[in-house]
């Protein structure tokens, strides 16, 4: 894993002094830093992109992740306590890797943003993040979640946790109180973050004892699951763990339950599993389990009144994709207001500062390779509704 590197700036007498600083003990190398533009120099206005998917199979869950940003946007530029105002140019990652590619071309080179939100999947954050580490553009990521991609830049950040801090503390939470034995996983071979979660599962079974008694794949956008679900049947595992994309999960529970998978074997889900997925997939996704990042019951700082503002404003409750946006652009402001500045280099500096800050996620850390720091939680669908598993 490459080491990400920092720097601390002072401004004396309109001089920058470059000061080289550590977190932890691997920022080791210093980015040379020009004369850092002021926030007053353009009367606080930030261009920042924002790469979603609004077109293709991802793109159900656009709708919560544009209100989750313009909510946050919105905050943010009527607030007496920050001089820090965004203003944000959206463009379509079109739920492809290529459409991921072509949306941070044209922010970076067209419309000239030093900030770049996303893009959603691991798969795009995999392909996008070298673009804004050529360019020199932050990118903050508030979704993807596979281990490793913010490694990538000091630049790149994520606001998700990753899979490396989710499965092994979702294998423990649930593996204690369910107490199953043998297991089978469901995977989807094309995609990253799918792919790699799988590998990260059948690692973190098997050091809890866990016997996998087989682990299959399939396909980004396949319907007919029936082979897979039908050897799954025959081995009659305690709990079937999936991996796969948002586009398809609410399909796989219908399929799996429908092909005869009984209730009494659960669905285990990681990250991907979102109240609008459990209403689309009905009964199929009771006793549905998820490990996850963000609960809208949860007591953390601002969280009640997020899910009462976006719930007032839109006529819908907030889901995990809509609040991991809105995070993002709050914590994002943050960077920018301890930067005091403008410019790309200052912001992805003060941004990896950032410790136990307030957030609807809790309070929020960078690690020293850019992933975010936070409580993992396992929730549980219980009457069509999301419970706190316990």
């Amino acid at each position: 894993m490459n080491s990400k590197k920092i720097i601390t700036f002072a401004f004396v007498s309109a001089i920058v002094v470059l000061i080289v600083g550590f977190i932890g003990c691997e920022r080791v190398q210093q980015i040379v830093q020009p004369t850092v533009p002021q926030m007053e120099a353009v009367d606080g206005e930030i261009l920042v992109g924002a790469v979603y998917p609004m077109t293709g199979p991802s793109s159900l869950a656009s709708s919560p992740l544009e209100y989750g940003i313009e909510l946050a946007v919105s905050e943010i530029n009527n607030s007496q306590h920050s001089h820090v105002k965004i203003k944000l140019i959206t463009e379509d990652g079109q739920s492809t890797v290529e459409g991921a590619v072509e949306a941070f071309n044209q922010l970076i080179h067209e419309d000239k943003v030093s900030v770049i939100l996303g893009p959603g999947s691991s798969s795009q954050a995999q392909e996008a993040f070298p673009i804004a580490h050529q360019n020199q553009v932050v990118a903050i990521s508030p979704s993807s979640a596979a281990s490793g991609l913010s490694a990538i830049s000091d630049f790149v950040f994520r606001t998700n946790l990753t899979t490396g801090v989710l499965i092994p503390n979702g294998v423990r939470v649930t593996q204690e109180k369910l107490g199953y034995q043998k297991v089978a996983t469901l995977f989807d071979e094309v995609d990253l973050f799918s792919r790699t979660s799988d590998a990260e599962l059948r690692e973190a079974l098997t050091d809890n004892g866990v016997e996998i008694l087989t682990a299959e794949s399939f396909q980004t956008d396949e319907t007919d699951l029936s082979t897979q679900f039908t050897r799954i049947k025959a081995l009659n595992p305690d709990a079937i763990f999936i991996s796969a994309t948002v586009g398809d999960i609410s399909d796989i529970l219908i399929r799996g339950r429908a092909l005869g998978v009984p209730s009494d074997i659960p669905f285990i889900v990681n990250l991907t599993l979102s109240r609008d997925l459990v209403a689309a997939a009905g009964d199929a996704a009771e006793g549905a389990i998820t490990f996850t990042s963000w609960d809208s019951t949860a007591d953390t700082p601002g969280n009640q009144t997020f899910v009462q503002n976006y719930s007032m404003k839109y006529g819908i409750e907030p889901n995990i994709w809509a609040a991991q946006f809105y995070a993002a652009v709050h914590i994002l402001a943050k960077g920018i207001a301890d930067a005091e500045s403008t410019d790309p280099k200052a912001i992805a500096a003060a941004l990896a500062e950032i410790r136990d800050f307030e957030t609807i996620l809790g309070p929020f850390s960078f690690n020293e390779v850019g992933d975010a720091v936070y409580d993992p939680i396992v929730l549980i669908v219980k009457d069509g509704e999301f419970e706190i598993f316990e």
